[in-house]
């Protein structure tokens, strides 16, 4: 998952756009980009849409459910569980808790539409609160459903009545660095993909290519886009480049011809067991870009 396109679900119009424009992902919302008033047809427009649209589509198709803590979850999967979506992304995680509690729910939505157990996965949103960010440590074995795991500023904004996220040169503030921080470090520990958040100037090219390329830099392996201009960018930053490809496997394949030693040298320098680690990650991006070396 390098590209995960939001759309909301009650706009035909942007669904229909949504599903060509490359996006690994397209998240399906029934959340925040849709007013309390559009629930009932957001899910009626959603379902008729990845019922004609998925087979039309490389794409996976997600659906943002809304937060447990409202009485919305039920009817949002009642109606969307029995058209087949890939996953559901959860906002407002406050917990690995949480994460158990949806798939708890899938499982009797999966059977009663004739699923398979486990067929759909879960993506939560885990700072959105500042509970959420507190247990980031807790999503580590919560499920086999869990796939990944992102992070958001605004609702976190909210939450602990922050002003702005960014300070005055468009970098994140402490607290929410923290929160990203914690993003990646929960990923790394549920060895789940580190999804970072959305960039919402969307007519800052610039600026976004920047901060796809810090996101890569760190450890997150996709970005969530808010329009589909932003896709390509997101594609190319999270794919990696042929150079990198061969590089990591002339550093997997000098392991193996070395027995799988505890370091080896190559053009005169060193790679221990952490660089080779870092090697086989790249390459399974690689592969799941369809990048082959």
């Amino acid at each position: 998952m390098r590209s995960l396109l939001f759309v909301p679900g009650d706009s035909e119009k942007k669904l229909e756009k949504a599903i060509g424009a490359g996006a690994d992902v397209v998240i399906v919302d029934l959340e925040d980009s849709v007013a309390p008033q559009n629930k009932t047809l957001a899910r009626d427009i959603a379902a008729r849409f990845i019922t004609g649209h998925r087979h039309q589509t490389r794409s996976a198709i997600y659906v943002r459910i809304n937060d447990l803590s409202t009485d919305l979850p039920d009817e949002d999967l009642a109606a969307l569980v029995p058209v087949k979506p890939d996953g559901i992304m959860l906002p407002k995680s406050n917990s690995g808790q949480d994460v158990q509690q949806l798939s708890a729910k899938l499982r009797v939505h999966e059977a009663e539409s004739g699923l398979p157990d486990g067929a759909l996965k879960i993506l939560p949103i885990i700072t959105e609160t500042a509970a959420g960010v507190l247990a980031a440590a807790t999503y580590a074995k919560a499920s086999a459903r869990l796939v990944g795991v992102t992070w958001g500023a605004e609702d976190l904004s909210a939450a602990i009545g922050a002003r702005t996220a960014r300070d005055e040169n468009g970098r994140y503030t402490d607290v929410f660095r923290f929160a990203r921080t914690m993003t990646i470090l929960a990923a790394g520990a549920a060895e789940v993909a580190a999804i970072d958040t959305v960039f919402p100037h969307f007519r800052d090219m610039a600026g976004f290519a920047a901060e796809c390329a810090e996101a890569e830099r760190d450890g997150f392996t996709g970005k969530m886009a808010i329009h589909p201009a932003q896709v390509p960018v997101i594609n190319a930053a999270f794919t990696p480049s042929t150079e990198a490809v061969k590089h990591s496997l002339a550093i997997v394949e000098a392991f193996e011809a070395a027995g799988n030693p505890g370091v080896v040298g190559i053009g005169g320098k060193m790679y221990d067991r952490p660089h080779l680690k870092l090697a086989e990650r790249l390459l399974a991006r690689a592969r799941a870009a369809g990048i082959s070396a």
